[in-house]
């Protein structure tokens, strides 16, 4: 006689400002979109470490390290059991990596919404110096062009 179980699928976890996240691709997804940072370094709730930083990488590698030095930070989401996604009394979620009784909590300075906004506005900063800077050139060439003629 077999036992068979029936042919139910879970559905997968919906996680909202609030919750702990296991799966790696999860939290590699999570911390991608992060940019300048304030992070807070513990162990069993003793300070070790803190300041501001960008994250300038996220990856999965089993034998490197994650780094935090110069005001940047090269996360290995290997080098962490798992993240819980919290909120402060203020409604701002923030990012705790835990493994074993080390906590690096990542506080967002910034959200994704406003770094694409920054980064839009930067490129038509830099559009409309280029355009500035073409157009004073032109008018150099044109005066200088001017000036044989007499």
């Amino acid at each position: 006689m077999s036992h068979h179980l029936p042919n139910t699928r879970i559905p997968a976890p919906c996680i909202v400002n609030t919750g702990t996240i296991v799966n790696k691709l999860d939290i590699r997804r999570l911390l991608t979109d992060l940019g300048p940072v304030h992070y807070v370094y513990t162990q069993e709730n003793k300070l070790l470490s803190e300041g501001d930083g960008d994250v300038m990488e996220v990856f999965a590698h089993d034998q490197r390290s994650t780094l935090v030095a110069n005001n940047a930070l090269y996360l290995n989401i290997y080098s962490f059991d798992y993240l819980e996604l919290k909120q402060s009394p203020q409604q701002e979620t923030y990012f705790d990596l835990i493994q074993e009784d080390f906590c690096l909590r990542l506080i967002p300075l910034s959200t994704p919404l406003q770094e694409r906004c920054d980064r839009h506005f930067n490129t038509g900063a830099i559009e409309a110096m280029m355009d500035q800077v073409l157009s004073a050139r032109w008018d150099a060439e044109i005066d200088d062009d001017c000036s044989d003629c007499f």
